[in-house]
Formats: structure tokens, C-alpha cells, sequence
């Protein structure tokens, strides 16, 4: 255990702190030493131990409580080669001591074999923390200082409040409303009734839910109210229906939220923010923008910020803005962004049925076609257009019979049945001309009504929240897209539009909006320098812009390509071509460093579409009978693609699951054009996807990265993946990929693993289950990722850095208490004592941060330069977190990357941190371009999104999810062959 903080010099104990029950967490830190300090031990330091140092220590974590502790099996490595590596530690950095190459007391289970026991185990256990103690999220260490300075315009306005008496109440209304919309519309009535005579003047500041604010304490503590809400149903009916309802509302003293709170959080003499403050102030600043707009998640969306545009099918974008309150270092700031949502037009049904799917007559649409119609309808609300009013149906299902043969009975007449077409021609004198149609049905099974398609318009301000297919993508973003000095222009309009300090909500709590969009200082941190092959022109490159190229260049480790194969399922290409493709596609991996057979192992075949299952089985077979005697396989399968898209993952699924090939899919206007670029950025995937090196960083050959190089380092990235909305039994996906060679840290092994819907927490990173023969078998993404680590580089990891994606903030104690726990109990389970110091870092690319150039010093796009970081102002007013632009724009505006780090065993200083992940930023392995994230998270998000493929082939037979403890049911991935995990397939 640490012996808690020392000063960075002599002593014992440097940024170290004390372990928690659940997870050590800074007794950690350099263990018995301050940095460069001498007896405790430091950086280089002695006794204790520190970077480099001798001894116990160091860096290392605390212990924890750990299960039963299995030994790291004995490596089998299978080095590459790195030009000019140095040779490799083998005292602190690398031990190589019985104690840690011990076999493992039990065989180690293959994952194939580990998930084949999972299907008989008895129980399958989601291990829970050891404690439930809550982490303490790390500090801020400093502030970066390498780098350009410059100064950015961020989108965050100030926000100053006055100290006012602030009021929260419970709010009830019965009955029961579940539309927010609708609960608005109540309190803003009750608010405009009794604002003078039972409110005391009082303005209220509703959250839609069950909470009310109010700028001072109101006349009761508890009343009830009668309201009778008349509501227009927006139809697009020059006649709307008039609704009039009664609810009773209570509203009823809750708490009285600090102000004064919020005021410490921000000065950093109270560490936990004070939420339930800053809720009632975002509160404030969104009640008036509620009522008036469509409210979807903390964005507003009206037609008075635009005109809809049209995207195809039935879809169009509507304009609006996002808005979030937020505490940060220069006090409150208000993050103000334009943005475009997906509505369905509010058109007929019938006319958005032929939209939707590109029908002229509707009476070719088929049975297939309506069960489509079904699932994209189902939820919609529509307005019957006939009689005097109309008036609104939410669609819960369509009619197997057409409404001329629909037939149901009378409510007041039981004995008569009548024909949908008929009831609408008796009561409402309508003849239908689409009765060949099905009817939508809305009310329950049990009792349903029909009403004909073709007097239902759908009601405007839908969000349409089904996927956007490809065209409607690029219209959109074409839509949207701004340069940069546009979107800045955009944004401050908006700003000035929305008034918020004429608000009389917003002047009634005492709350002022900047105008201006706020100054930020930034640094350009320097472009890190990479090597290449010597034997190439250049063997080094030093970025410019966050770019380079391969002229003269060959990878710095070309990996063997002895036998391969290729496949055409394109009908466009003239016979001749695919020959010609794969031979310049030879050429150019040959002239970058592969050693690539010239010619495949049979002639290039040719195949129909659909007959891709077979073609694929039939090609691994006859390579199996040729090099299966050889003990050799096939390493390379090129596969030009069908000419209509959608077989890419029925491919991928059979060759990496079913058949244990290694491809590269091409699409067949690519192939036509032979261009040199695009073999090149081929060669560069192809060439990590057999097992080679592209580059690799300088300084990680010279051993000159911080804190990296100094000990072996394990590099993991992880994110989750979740399935489109509106289907809601799919599972989500996890990935976990990690470094599998040091110092390089450029090789990504990925793990896909399914788990339950929308489950954000990596429910297999840790996992234990009982064999009836072996009893308790320990596995997970993490153990085996620290095995095969360990396998191919002949090294135990003694530091772990965990770039984790795609987590909220609401989430981060909840990711960083069970995941840091399976990190450690996997750990342990390897060998008794083991815990490595772990960094865990957050990465957020869905925010809504923009930062602007000040100055002409802008890249190509008109963006703020490769490398532009920020850390200060904008930034959280305690903890470690960065904004960093690693990447040059292409379009529209750059979207710095956030970057959290939530946990720091190895106590990284803002430099350290901010360069290692800009810098890693220039190793992804696809393209000769610094990343707009660190490709460890990118390369999860890769995996993740490939496994999504191999379970659409099977997306209606997925099993039952549960959220929470107990045994967890999930459709199973099927398993990835083990000799496509060893590189990097989904690159």
C-alpha cells in the first residue's frame, strides 16, 4: 500500500493516496517514491522503486480482494521484428522469473472451447464488484504547457446567476399523463390561471416531469389545482379537433437547493457537483424553448428555425438547437449548438407508403412490402381527415384484409356486420379509392379500430427515429454541413434569437446569458515523427497538417503473403479486369514492403451473387485440400463485391466465424478504376490484416515515450455498440482490443462479445463459470487479451491504459466502478499479487463542443489546426479532462475529441497524457492521416461495428434481455476463428 502523498522530491510516498475495498485507487501511485526522489524512490529512482527504478513499487496499484489466482501461462512468442529496436529490459521492466512464467496449475481454455463450455455451464456469472463503494474520480494534475499557444472560440456562453432563495415542489397530475408535452401544456395553463391570485406572482420552472422550481418560496406548501385543458391537435386540419380535459394537479414543497453549493463546487473547495442545483437552472433555461418547440433529448427542433428539407421516403430534417448547462472552469457556461433531427413528413399515408418504398402503384405492393409497412408505422400518430374535426390515432398494428373485405360489428348494432369501406360511406359519404388496401389499426388486439390509409395523414412534428438509409445520410449531412466560420455565425444568431435574458422565467431567477461566444487558450502540440522500413526512400516523416504519404516509403514491417485467392461476384467488370486489379493490387504491396505471392493459389473465380455461401465454402475447401498437406492455409482472400450493395456482412460473417479466413472486400467501381491511391490505401489494410506493421512512432523505438517506455505497457480500447432504435430485443455489442507488442504499441487483437440490450457497462470483461470436470474456470476479453499479450511479446504487462468509449458522463461511476473491478479481479486471476497500475480514460466524441480559429491560422478546411488542445476554461473545474483535435477537417466543422481520465494509477501529467493520445492519433493503421480519435477506441469501434454483421443474418431469433442481476439470456455471437483474432480483421 502507498503511504500516502509525499512531495514529488525525497520520501516515502509521491502522489500516491489509499486503496479503496473495491479497487485500489492511488495507493498506488508511484508507490513509495516522489518523482526523481531518492531512499523512497522515484522517477529513476532507488528502494521503492519508480520509473525505471529498482526495487518494489514504482508505479504499481494497490491489491484488492481477488478470487482464487491462476499463474500466466508460459509464453509462446512470436516476435516481429521492429528496424532499429533496442534490445528489450528483463529486469524491472520485463521479469522473466519462475513466478511469472509458471504454467498455469489447470490447461488455460481456448475462447472457443471457454464459450462452448458457457453453453453447458450451469450458471454463467456477471461477477459484481467487491465493494460498492463509490471511486473517487482523479484530479486535475496540472495544466499542459507544451505546444504553440493560440487562442480558439469555444460555443459555450457564460452564465452568471444572481444569489436568489431557490424552491423545488414535487409535482403530481392525475390522472396519469405520459406525454411531456402534454404535462407542459398543463403547468403552463396552471401558471398563466394562478400566477397572480394563488402563486404569489411566482414564475415556474417546469421540467416536464414531476418537478417544479420557483424563484422564492410560494404561498403554500401544499395545494391542489383544477385544470381544464383545451388542446388543438396539430393535424394540418383547417378544422383541428378541440380536446377538453380535466386533471388535478398537486403541487407540494420539496427541498430548497443551495446556491452556495454550486458556488464552492465551482471555486474547487467542494468536489462533488451539486446537481440537483445546476438541474433547476438548466431547468430555467429550457421551460420557455419546451413549450414552444419540439423537445427531443436537450435539443429543440422547430419549422420557425427553417424550412423543413426534404430528405426521400417520407423523411425530412427539421432545424433547431442544442443546449446544455454545465459547470466548468470559467464558472457556469451554457453549450449551444446548431442541429437537424429526422421528422416524418406530415403527409397522407398512402403517399408516404409510396415514398417510403419507391412505389408508383400501391397495388404492387406485396405481402413483404405491408410487413415492412407494419414495423416502420407502428407508434406513428395520424389524424383521420373526414367528418367535421379531426382527430388523432397512434397506429398500433395494419389489417391482414382489405378494407372492402374488413369486416367488423356495429357497437350499436350487434347483430349487423359492414365492411370498413362501407362504414366510412354510410357515415361520412366517402368513397374510398384505395380499398384494395390494407386498414391501420389502432386501439389493442382486443378491441381494435380501423381506419381506411387513405383519410389518415400523419401528424406533424414526428421524430422519426427509424435508421437513415445512405442517401438520406448524405442529404442530410449535405444539408447540414457548415465551414466553419458559418456554423460560428449560426450559432451566435441563434443565441440572439432565443432572447434569453427578455425570458421572464430566466429574469425571474436572476440568471444572465452571454452573448458572445467564449475565448479559450489552446496550445498546437507538435506532430509526433514516424519511421518507416530503412530500405525504403524515407524511413522517417514528420506530419504536416496531420498528413503525409507513402512515396517512397515501405512499411516498417511488411507482412508474408504466400497464398491467397480472389473472388469476383460483380457482373460490371469485363472478364479481363479482376486479373488486372489483383495484379496492380500485387504490385503495390510488393513495392510497400509485403512479400506477396504474384500469382493467387488457383485462377480468379467468378461468381453469381447468390451463390456467395457456397463459392465461399468451395474456395476454403480446395485450399484446404492444397495446402492442408503442407500444414500451410490460406492467408488472403480478395473479394470483389456484388454490384447491389448488402452482402459485405454475410461475407465477412461466413469467412471470420464459419471458415477462418483472412479478406479484403473491394467494391467493384473501385476495382474499375485501377487507380494507384486506391491500391495504396488497400495495401495499408491489407497489410495489418496479415499480421504486419505500417509505421510506428520514433520515439517508441528509442524508447522515449513517457511513462509507455519505460515499462511494458498494455494499450486497451473498448467500446459498445447498441442497436438502432426501434429494436428493442437486439443485444448490444461490446469489443475490446488491446496492444499486442511493446514498445510499439501499433498491433490491436479485438474481442466482440454480445450482451443484453442497451446494457452500457462490458458485462464479459471478467467472467468465472463452474466446469463440472475443472470446477471454477476464470475467463473474459481482459484475461485472454493479457495472455495473448503475454504470448506474443514474451513480456508480463506492468502498466495498463484503458481508453474506454462511448460512456455518458451519468455513467462514468457506474463504467468506472465495474469495469476497473473485472480489470483488477482479471488481473488477479492470472497470479497472486498482480495488479498493475491502471490509467482509465473516457472518450467522447458525441458532444457538442466546437471550437472556432481566432486567426488565419487554420488548416485547408478552414478548422482549427491538427493537435489543438484545451484544457483549461471549458474544461471541468477539478478533474483531468481535455478537448484535443488530432486530425486535419475534411468538411463542415472539426469535433474535438473529449477526453476524461477517470482513473490514474500511473499518475500521467497533462502533457504526458495529452501527447501520448495525440500522438497515437498518427499510428491508425487505414490511412496516412492523424485520427480525430485514438485508434485503440477507434479499432473497438471497428470490431464492435463488425460483429453487428454477424448477427443480422439472425436478428429475429434473439433471445430474451435483462437489465440487472441474475442469469442474463443473450443471442451469441458466433465465435471468431482464432487465427483471424491474431491480426487485425477489422481494420
Amino acid at each position: 500500500m502507498s503511504s500516502g502523498r509525499g512531495g514529488r522530491g525525497r520520501g516515502a510516498g509521491g502522489r500516491g493516496g489509499q486503496s479503496s475495498p473495491a479497487i485500489s485507487r492511488g495507493g498506488g501511485g508511484r508507490s513509495g517514491g516522489g518523482r526523481g526522489g531518492q531512499g523512497g524512490g522515484g522517477r529513476g529512482g532507488q528502494g521503492g522503486g519508480g520509473r525505471g527504478g529498482r526495487g518494489g513499487g514504482g508505479r504499481d496499484g494497490g491489491r484488492v480482494d481477488h478470487p482464487a489466482t491462476q499463474q500466466f501461462p508460459s509464453p509462446t512468442p512470436q516476435p516481429t521484428p521492429v528496424a532499429s529496436r533496442p534490445p528489450l529490459e528483463t529486469s524491472a521492466g520485463a521479469s522473466s522469473s519462475s513466478s511469472t512464467t509458471a504454467a498455469l496449475s489447470q490447461p488455460e481454455a481456448s475462447s472457443s472451447r471457454i464459450e462452448a463450455q458457457l453453453e453447458k455451464t450451469l450458471v454463467l456469472q456477471n461477477v459484481p464488484p467487491s465493494s460498492s463503494k463509490a471511486m473517487t474520480v482523479a484530479k486535475r494534475p496540472g495544466y499542459g504547457t507544451i505546444g504553440r499557444k493560440v487562442v480558439v472560440r469555444a460555443n459555450h456562453f457564460l452564465v452568471q446567476v444572481e444569489d436568489k432563495d431557490l424552491y423545488h415542489y414535487d409535482v403530481s397530475i392525475s390522472p396519469e399523463v405520459t406525454s411531456k408535452k402534454v404535462c407542459r401544456d398543463i403547468i403552463h395553463q396552471l401558471a398563466n390561471m394562478y400566477k397572480e391570485s394563488h402563486l404569489g406572482g411566482r414564475f415556474l420552472a417546469y421540467d416536464g416531469g414531476k418537478s417544479v422550481y420557483v424563484a422564492g418560496e410560494l404561498p403554500f406548501s401544499s395545494k391542489e389545482f383544477i385544470i381544464n385543458l383545451v388542446r388543438n391537435d396539430d393535424t394540418g386540419s383547417s378544422q383541428p379537433r378541440r380536446k377538453e380535459r380535466e386533471f388535478k394537479v398537486t403541487i407540494k414543497f420539496a427541498s430548497k437547493p443551495d446556491l452556495n453549493h454550486l458556488q464552492q463546487f465551482l471555486h474547487g473547495r467542494q468536489r462533488d457537483a451539486p446537481q440537483e442545483t445546476i438541474q433547476v437552472l438548466d431547468v430555467v433555461l429550457r421551460t420557455t424553448p419546451s413549450i414552444h418547440c419540439t423537445v427531443v433529448g436537450r435539443s429543440f427542433f422547430s419549422t420557425e428555425f427553417g424550412k423543413p428539407g426534404e430528405l426521400g421516403n417520407g423523411v425530412e430534417y427539421w432545424r433547431g438547437y442544442y443546449q446544455s448547462l454545465r459547470p466548468v472552469q470559467m464558472g457556469l457556461s451554457l453549450n449551444i449548438d446548431v442541429s437537424a433531427r429526422s421528422f416524418y413528413e406530415p403527409i397522407y399515408v398512402t403517399d408516404y407508403i409510396a415514398k417510403h418504398f419507391n412505389l408508383r402503384n400501391l397495388r404492387t405492393a406485396t405481402d413483404q412490402d405491408f410487413r415492412k409497412i407494419k414495423k416502420v408505422l407502428r407508434g406513428v400518430k395520424v389524424a383521420l381527415m373526414c367528418g367535421e374535426h379531426a382527430r388523432t390515432y397512434k397506429i398500433t398494428g395494419i389489417s391482414s384484409e382489405p378494407v372492402d373485405r374488413l369486416m367488423f360489428t356495429l357497437d350499436n348494432q350487434s347483430t349487423r356486420t359492414i365492411s370498413v369501406s362501407q362504414y366510412f360511406h354510410e357515415k361520412y359519404g366517402v368513397q374510398l379509392r384505395s380499398s384494395f388496401l390494407p386498414a391501420i389499426q389502432a386501439g389493442n388486439d382486443a378491441k381494435p379500430i380501423y381506419l381506411p390509409m387513405e383519410l389518415c395523414r400523419i401528424v406533424n412534428g414526428q421524430r422519426y427515429t427509424k435508421k437513415l438509409n445512405e442517401r438520406q445520410v448524405t442529404e442530410l449531412l449535405r444539408a447540414t454541413c457548415q465551414r466553419p466560420e458559418n456554423r460560428e455565425w449560426s450559432i451566435k444568431t441563434m443565441v440572439e434569437g432565443n432572447r434569453y435574458n427578455t425570458d421572464d422565467i430566466v429574469k425571474d431567477f436572476g440568471i444572465e446569458v452571454r452573448a458572445e461566444l467564449c475565448d479559450v487558450d489552446a496550445r498546437v502540440l507538435p506532430s509526433p515523427s514516424l519511421s518507416y522500413h530503412e530500405t525504403g526512400g524515407e524511413s522517417r516523416v514528420d506530419p504536416r497538417m496531420g498528413q503525409w504519404n507513402m512515396i517512397n516509403k515501405k512499411m516498417i514491417n511488411g507482412g508474408t503473403v504466400e497464398h491467397w485467392a480472389c473472388v469476383t461476384f460483380s457482373s460490371r467488370l469485363d472478364k479481363d479486369l479482376p486479373s488486372e486489379f489483383c495484379k496492380q493490387l500485387v504490385n503495390m504491396c510488393r513495392s510497400k514492403g509485403i512479400a506477396f505471392a504474384p500469382a493467387p493459389l488457383f485462377p480468379i473465380r467468378a461468381a453469381h451473387p447468390n451463390q456467395i455461401d457456397t463459392t465461399l465454402r468451395d474456395i476454403h475447401k480446395d485450399s484446404v485440400n492444397i495446402l492442408g498437406p503442407k500444414g500451410k492455409s490460406l492467408q488472403l482472400l480478395i473479394i470483389i463485391l456484388p454490384d447491389v450493395t448488402g452482402s459485405y456482412g454475410k461475407i465477412k460473417r461466413i469467412c471470420e466465424t464459419e471458415l477462418g479466413i483472412v479478406s479484403q472486400c473491394c467494391q467493384p467501381r473501385q476495382a474499375q478504376k485501377l487507380n494507384k491511391q486506391y491500391f495504396e490505401n488497400v495495401a495499408l489494410k491489407i497489410n495489418v490484416k496479415v499480421g504486419g506493421r505500417n509505421n510506428v512512432l520514433t520515439d517508441a523505438i528509442l524508447r522515449k515515450i513517457p511513462i509507455v517506455s519505460e515499462k511494458p505497457t498494455i494499450i486497451f480500447g473498448a467500446d459498445v455498440t447498441h442497436p438502432q432504435p426501434g429494436e428493442d430485443s437486439s443485444p448490444s455489442i461490446a469489443a475490446v482490443v488491446a496492444s499486442m507488442d511493446w514498445p510499439e504499441v501499433t498491433k490491436y487483437r479485438g474481442i466482440v462479445s454480445a450482451q443484453a440490450h442497451r446494457e452500457e457497462i462490458i458485462q464479459d470483461l471478467y467472467k468465472q463459470f463452474e466446469d463440472p470436470q475443472r470446477g471454477l474456470v476464470h475467463a473474459g476479453m481482459i484475461r485472454e487479451l493479457f495472455i495473448a499479450f503475454r504470448r506474443s511479446t514474451n513480456l508480463k504487462p506492468h502498466r495498463i491504459i484503458f481508453y474506454r468509449d462511448g460512456v455518458s458522463e451519468g455513467q462514468f461511476s457506474q463504467v468506472l466502478l465495474y469495469e476497473m473491478d473485472a480489470i483488477r479481479k482479471a488481473c488477479a486471476s492470472l497470479e497472486a499479487d498482480y495488479q498493475p497500475p491502471v490509467t482509465f480514460i473516457v472518450v467522447q466524441k458525441r458532444h457538442h463542443t466546437r471550437l472556432f480559429p481566432t486567426s488565419r491560422d487554420t488548416d485547408r478546411s478552414g478548422n482549427i489546426l491538427p493537435g489543438t488542445v484545451v484544457d483549461t476554461k471549458i474544461c471541468h473545474p477539478t478533474e483531468f479532462d481535455f478537448y484535443l483535435n488530432s486530425h486535419a477537417g475534411i468538411q463542415g466543422t472539426s469535433r474535438p475529441t473529449h477526453y476524461h481520465v477517470l482513473f490514474d494509477e500511473n499518475n500521467f501529467s497533462a502533457d504526458e497524457m495529452q501527447k501520448l493520445t495525440n500522438n497515437l492519433c498518427y499510428t491508425y493503421a487505414r490511412c496516412t492521416r492523424s485520427v480525430s480519435i485514438v485508434p485503440p477506441a477507434y479499432y473497438a469501434h471497428l470490431a464492435a461495428f463488425r460483429a453487428r454483421h454477424y448477427m443480422e443474418v439472425d436478428a429475429s431469433d434473439s433471445g430474451s434481455t435483462g437489465l440487472g442481476g441474475g442469469i442474463v439470456q443473450v443471442q451469441r455471437l458466433p465465435t471468431v476463428r482464432e487465427n483471424v483474432k491474431d491480426v487485425m480483421f477489422y481494420c
